[in-house]
């Protein structure tokens, strides 16, 4: 089963400063020699904004080029959208790109592997798989 790398966990591997997780980046390095990963746009976006020093932006960038993009389709959006509305009925909040995370993954059987506790939440409503941690 392909695996949606929610930004909470780039974010553990690749842009602290200090050691990344050891069991994350296990985890990240097992999903990648399976072909497992895949990305989507928003989330690209989330990582490589703010990120200050070009060199290490650029080189991010060529990083991510290894992981193919999810195209995203209307009902994937229209999906997201309906998950919002679960969700919110149920008292749960949750951005606009969780819930377009989510939707992506329903709509094309994959996992969901984050360190967002609101995906858990989610869960709860709405019929996500999530990886383990």
């Amino acid at each position: 089963m392909k695996v949606i790398v929610d930004t909470s966990i780039w974010s553990l591997v690749l842009r602290r400063r200090k050691k990344p997780q050891t069991k994350t980046s296990d985890k990240i390095l097992k999903l990648i020699d399976e072909g497992r990963i895949v990305i989507l746009g928003p989330i690209r976006q989330e990582i490589l904004s703010g990120i200050k020093i070009k060199k290490q932006f650029e080189l991010l960038k060529v990083y991510l080029k290894a992981f193919p993009n999810l195209n995203l389709e209307i009902k994937d959006y229209e999906l997201a959208a309906e998950f919002f509305n679960i969700c919110k009925a149920k008292g749960v909040q949750g951005s606009n790109t969780d819930f377009l995370i989510c939707a992506a993954a329903v709509n094309n059987n994959f996992s969901i592997y984050t360190s967002d506790k609101d995906f858990k939440l989610f869960k709860n409503y709405i019929p996500i798989q999530l990886e383990n941690m």
